[in-house]
């Protein structure tokens, strides 16, 4: 049973304006100040004219983000706070700035939350750019699985195995490092035409392209190629479907294993009260308001993977830093 929170009326008041601190932090990465100052000491002037801002406004939210700690203000001067500098500013291999604006461009849908409840439709958003807006998505989505792909291919043991399928994978993050801790192994990413040059360049980088190969296609549509294979990683793909699309992704998936092979399916997974954790829970609001998908419960799950003959099925002992976690099952 999910532990429920004594909400005292602050508590209530916080929670409804906290939308205005993450606001502040969109804004100041995507006017780039963080990046402005980076690890240096600047004047109001200086930023204001560096950021090409009014003074006025960029004082408020300089103030602002000092307010909150990202920001350390001296005789007005401004530097970077240490977590600031390592994950806002882009010249860090650690920024994090791509997924700050993903959120920022799904900010519009949010505000119409009641709409999409009423309706039980995604809520049609404003676009910043077609292109802009998918290089913040995949640039977002590899700096977050950068932070967790190590950890989990040292968790899961694959050896023996010889050829992955990373089903939506994406830039390949994933591929990449179950590759580097199994030095038998090959994958296959299997996604979009689109994300083809960005998971080429990404592979590359980290000398694998001997090793992974990248397939085009939508999943939803085209069948599977690549195959066969003795292992297949769905990250982070049910959540955008709906469940008779999540089965028939699982089914396809399923057709392309070896038998004896494992499928392990990584996601923001709802226990089966669906009331918890409090994350997953958050986002299946974000699929609804965004497309036709939700978060799933652990029995949901391993229903659609009993229904493609799955056995064996079990959840892995890995928690990600968002609720995430793994289930896994043999074909």
């Amino acid at each position: 049973m999910t532990k429920k929170k004594d909400w005292t009326k602050g508590d209530l008041l916080n929670v409804s304006s906290s939308y205005w601190r993450g606001c502040s932090l969109q804004a100041g990465v995507r006017l780039g100040i963080f990046t402005a100052i980076d690890d240096g000491y600047l004047s109001l002037s200086d930023i204001a004219t560096k950021i090409e801002a009014d003074e006025r406004g960029a004082e408020h939210l300089l103030n602002a983000l000092s307010a909150m700690g990202l920001l350390v203000k001296e005789d007005d001067y401004y530097k970077n706070s240490s977590a600031s500098l390592e994950f806002l500013s882009s010249k860090s291999p650690k920024y994090i700035g791509y997924i700050i604006l993903h959120h920022h461009h799904i900010l519009d849908g949010w505000a119409q939350l009641h709409e999409a409840v009423k309706t039980g439709r995604p809520i049609e958003k404003r676009s910043y750019g077609e292109e802009f807006e998918r290089e913040c998505f995949l640039m977002g989505m590899f700096n977050l699985a950068m932070g967790i792909a190590p950890n989990v291919s040292s968790q899961i043991n694959l050896s023996g195995r010889r050829r992955l399928l990373d089903l939506g994978g994406g830039p390949g993050t994933y591929s990449i490092h179950f590759c580097l801790a199994n030095p038998n192994l090959t994958a296959v990413v299997f996604d979009r035409h689109t994300t083809e040059p960005f998971a080429a360049k990404t592979i590359d980088k980290f000398g694998l392209a001997d090793r992974i190969s990248f397939a085009g296609g939508d999943f939803n549509v085209d069948p599977i190629s690549g195959g066969p294979f003795d292992v297949a990683w769905l990250s982070h793909i049910l959540h955008s479907n709906r469940p008779e699309e999540c089965q028939s992704i699982i089914d396809k998936t399923v057709d392309v294993i070896e038998p004896g092979g494992l499928i392990m399916i990584h996601d923001f997974i709802l226990d089966n009260s669906k009331d918890s954790p409090e994350f997953p829970a958050l986002f299946s609001l974000n699929m609804l308001i965004n497309n036709w998908g939700k978060s799933y419960s652990e029995k949901e799950i391993i229903s659609m993977l009993e229904n493609a003959g799955i056995s064996n099925i079990s959840r892995h002992s890995f928690q990600g830093p968002n609720d995430s976690s793994i289930l896994c099952g043999t074909v």
